[in-house]
């Protein structure tokens, strides 16, 4: 009975509250208007009569908070013109009192109530609202008696529509407010309540945080919800939770299994989760979520449930139990209605539907199985081989000798093998040394082999966590406990690297090129640095430093507002920093700790990873045999060009959102058939660092506070402003297209979804793999990216993109450092904009190419240098450049087969008499090889070749240099053996010895 008087005295209010405007699906709809000049909302209303002024009453129920600070722009319909002479009256959330002189009689007026302005980069906006504009002659005003602050009685203009620009920027109908009198009669309806409940279908997301919709109002569903579901399908609903009266504590929902009422048939509750209050991470670790709610706020509880494809067809029913810790407890009645259809995939063909909130959840790639091309782990004795490495462990559990058998070309695995390590890695501590009291393997798999050590010393106990991987990765955890009280003089890492290793460095504020003969680093927030690498071309070392508190930290643009958390082991307060010391006897790498107080019992996280280089052998043959074209462009014109693998971005006709490509799948099929057919691939631009607003899915995953999204200042392009309750931030932003973006968090569930939608491109798009630019996610995503590619493409290809983040605002990061980790599962590397091609040469091999890690790489900034790329088999990107005329150079020479002998190798067969001017060669033995000279001589560099004929297998007596012609690259020349070369400033030449 009191539900049906609160219903009726609602219907009798609503007719009657000075005849207000009720939402409607026919009162919201969308226009075309120019949204750039007058803002994405307007109110269409119409004007029968002629008069000289009219009122416009707007019930606009709006989310913004400061209507008033906005201006308002009022348009003829008929002809386009700006009407100037407008006065406002009430203005604030609620409705909005609007006068004006209409011209057209009768006709329809525009009312823009949102224009914005944008300045600064197009690509990451300032957007603001400018204050109201009273254009209005004095004479007007005073003839209608304008000048109150109470609208004067006038004729009426009649509001016949809301509208938006399009659907995405559209309000209605969960964005339209309930007015401050309807949520108060609700709340007079439920006193006592300290929450408010509400259900909510998939179909209509809750959107505010601040208020309730009117939507909820007329609904008036508080403990039932009814909903349609298909078999197989993955079903999701909402429960909102208004906070209406106290501050709501730790939510926590229960759920009964669901009953079919024909026969007995059940849907069991262990199929259903909350995906705010539990879930998987990133780990596979099933964790719980305190979802609490903040008085007057409304918390979204998205719930997902699994159908089983053998299910009944019929009605189910049960029950969903919501709680609090301080709150009493409500209970739903669910109904779903279950057809006879079997939908596809769980639906998640279909977005709008929201099944894909459980790959949130998703475990898939979580396995230590081997992803190729690395090998099976061997383990003997305390010795584990990988591919092309091997690491002895002391009885300590850390390395006592690291070596390495690659060859220094880089194409290849030898059989002698190379010493990393001139003395045992050591965690030294005061207490003396540490005795050793048991060491043992708890895990051996082919992928990653795991061990404990506990050790001792007079002042420490010493838990010790290691695990390899396959790929050469070793992850350290070092937990030590205080067995006393004690003034501490260091704890550190000690890390004494054979003589020769320590050539390049590159990492605490060192740009790639030859390691420093002594640096002194310290720990520094600014900074986004944790560790160096260093090595040589074919052995070498990262190490990279943190705790148990640690957190990715944002990159590119944004890591001021997440920064690289300071482990409180190693930076001590800022007592720590590493010490590098170059000398005869090796490279030494003192990680220290500094002074500290210890009492009894306390805990030192001293965790490190090290990463052992390179991960496997250059590829040459693919690199010649690959050939990539960045753009969306007709399949016949780039395989004329000579490509066949096309890269296609986001802002484009098939990818047009940015890292959500599940909005144009039909189209982006089609393509890639197209290219298949013709024997050419397609990657997709798609990555973890920001998230398109188109993502049908933004709302849901807004409602798990800042696990998705990094928490920030908000602004940006007008569609966030309009449409988010601020705490994010802002990110790449695509004019043509609206397409705006904000920052997704470091390392999240995000990851989870990321690898389903990729498996799920892959096997009903047919993508064949991805080009990443940048990336946030940590180094077991990459992993299981690579197994989700390979399991069901093992052709597919990845590609990591980085602009040069060695600046302020990226903290001076090293790009090749700070994805050192994923370099393992990548193909190729574009090491990208903001990358200076006048550096020397050793920061070209070290930060650009990716050969001392097993990569190779492209170019990118101002096209690039063609010349001195093919030192390292580097082109420019296509379609920017053309490689055509290189690329023909490749097939008539045949580089497939060659063999790359780069300038680094010291047995080179070909030198040169200048140290600015290198020569590496590709080589086809006895046959012909082809000489790369490239200079960077301050002007011409005239230059000699010293050549060991017989290693070529060349009779220097029949042989002829030719450099021949090649398009806007070099002219056809000739000479003979021993002929000064002229190698051009800033160029370099390409020569077959024939």
């Amino acid at each position: 009975m009191k539900q049906m008087l609160f219903t009726l005295l609602c219907l009798f209010t609503f007719s009657n509250l000075q005849a207000q405007t009720v939402p409607t699906d026919e009162l919201y709809g969308l226009g075309t208007w120019n949204a750039d000049s007058l803002g994405n909302h307007r109110v269409v209303v119409s004007v029968e009569k002629p008069s000289d002024a009219v009122l416009a009453t707007i019930d606009w129920r709006r989310r913004d908070l400061n209507p008033e600070d906005k201006n308002l722009i009022v348009v003829d319909a008929a002809t386009g013109k700006r009407i100037t002479n407008v006065c406002r009256f009430t203005v604030n959330r609620e409705k909005g009192e609007v006068a004006f002189q209409p011209q057209t009689v009768p006709g329809e007026y525009y009312i823009y109530y949102l224009k914005n302005v944008m300045s600064g980069s197009p690509y990451y906006p300032t957007v603001n609202y400018p204050p109201f504009e009273n254009t209005a002659s004095a004479d007007w005003v005073k003839k209608n008696k304008l000048s109150g602050k109470k609208a004067p009685s006038l004729p009426a203009a009649k509001v016949v529509q809301f509208q938006a620009i399009n659907q995405l920027n559209s309000f209605y109908p969960m964005e339209v407010i309930a007015t401050a009198d309807e949520t108060a009669r609700l709340l007079k309806g439920r006193s006592g309540e300290k929450y408010i409940l509400f259900t909510e279908d998939r179909e209509y997301p809750i959107r505010m945080t601040t208020d309730i919709p009117y939507k909820w109002i007329v609904d008036d569903r508080h403990d039932h919800f009814s909903g349609q579901a298909d078999k197989g399908e993955y079903y999701v609903f909402q429960l909102g939770v208004w906070a209406a009266r106290s501050k709501v504590e730790n939510l926590h929902v229960d759920f009964s299994a669901l009953t079919n009422t024909a026969t007995g048939e059940q849907i069991p509750a262990s199929s259903f989760t909350c995906f705010n209050t539990e879930g998987t991470d990133v780990t596979g670790t099933v964790f719980k979520k305190n979802c609490s709610v903040e008085q007057g706020k409304v918390q979204a509880l998205w719930i997902g449930t699994q159908l089983p494809e053998h299910l009944s067809s019929g009605t189910y029913q049960g029950t969903v139990i919501v709680s609090a810790a301080n709150a009493e407890s409500k209970t739903v009645q669910v109904t779903l209605n279950v057809s006879k259809n079997i939908i596809a995939n769980h639906g998640d063909n279909e977005p709008w539907r929201h099944s894909r909130l459980r790959w949130l959840n998703s475990q898939i790639g979580f396995d230590d199985e081997v992803i190729a091309p690395y090998t099976p782990l061997v383990l003997k004795d305390k010795t584990i081989s990988c591919l092309g490495r091997e690491v002895k462990l002391s009885s300590l559990g850390l390395p006592a000798d690291i070596t390495s058998y690659f060859k220094e070309t880089m194409t290849g695995i030898g059989t002698d093998g190379r010493s990393i390590l001139a003395a045992p890695m050591e965690l030294a501590a005061d207490g003396g040394a540490w005795e050793n009291l048991n060491f043992e393997i708890t895990k051996h798999k082919q992928g990653a082999i795991a061990w404990k050590a506990l050790n001792q010393n007079s002042r420490f106990l010493m838990d010790l966590e290691g695990q390899m991987e396959s790929d050469g990765n070793i992850e350290y955890k070092v937990t030590l406990v205080a067995r006393e009280n004690a003034s501490v003089e260091d704890i550190g890492l000690r890390t004494h690297l054979a003589p020769g290793i320590g050539r390049y460095m590159m990492g605490l504020g060192e740009k790639g090129g030859y390691c420093p003969n002594d640096l002194r680093w310290k720990w520094d927030v600014e900074k986004n640095q944790d560790g160096p690498w260093v090595g040589d071309v074919n052995a070498g070392l990262q190490i990279r430093f943190y705790d148990n508190k640690y957190e990715r930290p944002l990159n590119t643009n944004f890591y001021h507002q997440k920064p690289l958390h300071m482990p409180l082991s190693w930076c001590n307060n800022g007592n720590g920093g590493i010490d590098i010391n170059n000398a005869s006897d090796g490279t030494r790498i003192n990680a220290y700790s500094g002074k500290r107080e210890v009492k009894k019992g306390d805990k030192l996280y001293y965790y490190f990873n090290v990463a052992i280089t390179p991960f496997r052998p250059i590829d040459t043959d693919k690199q010649w045999r690959e050939r990539y074209y960045h753009s969306y462009d007709f399949i016949e014109k780039v395989e004329k060009l000579g490509a066949n693998v096309l890269n296609i971005h986001h802002a484009t006709g098939i990818n047009p959102f940015i890292n959500y490509p599940f909005l144009r799948t039909k189209e982006m099929k089609a393509y890639i058939d197209g290219a298949h057919a013709r024997d050419m691939k397609v990657k997709i631009y798609n990555t973890v660092r920001e998230l398109s607003n188109s993502c049908v899915e933004m709302y849901a995953l807004r409602s798990l506070g800042n696990e998705i999204f990094s928490e920030g200042p908000g602004g940006g392009f007008s569609w966030l402003q309009e449409h988010l309750d601020q705490n994010y931030i802002g990110a790449w932003f695509v004019p043509h297209l609206k397409d705006a973006a904000i920052v997704n968090s470091g390392v999240s569930r995000w990851h989870n979804y990321y690898l389903e939608g990729l498996d799920w491109l892959v096997k009903n798009v047919g993508i064949d793999g991805l080009y990443i630019d940048d990336l946030a996610f940590d180094r077991m995503t990459m992993k299981r990216i690579r197994k989700v590619l390979n399991r069901t493409n093992p052709g597919a290809m990845i590609d990591l993109h980085s602009a040069n983040q060695y600046n302020p605002k990226d903290g001076f990061a090293n790009s090749a450092n700070l994805y050192l980790e994923h370099f393992p599962y990548l193909d190729r590397l574009w090491f990208g904009e903001y990358f200076n091609y006048d550096f020397p040469p050793e920061f070209w091999l070290i930060e650009v190419s990716g050969i001392p890690y097993g990569l190779m790489g492209e170019m990118l900034e101002g096209g690039g240098n063609p010349w001195r790329g093919m030192l390292y088999g580097m082109t420019g990107r296509s379609p920017r450049v053309d490689n055509g005329p290189l690329w023909h150079l490749w097939d008539s020479f045949g580089m497939q087969k060659s063999e790359m002998i780069g300038y680094w190798v010291k047995d080179n067969p070909v030198k040169t008499n200048s140290d600015k001017t290198l020569a590496t060669i590709y080589s086809h033995p006895g046959e012909k090889t082809l000489i790369s000279l490239a200079t960077w001589e301050d002007g011409d560099a005239k230059v000699t070749l010293s050549v060991d004929w017989a290693k070529l297998g060349l009779d220097p007596s029949k042989v002829t240099l030719y450099a021949p012609a090649i398009a806007d690259f070099q002219t056809e020349a000739t000479w003979k053996p021993g002929d000064e070369i002229t190698v051009p400033k800033g160029k370099g030449l390409l020569i077959i010895a024939k």
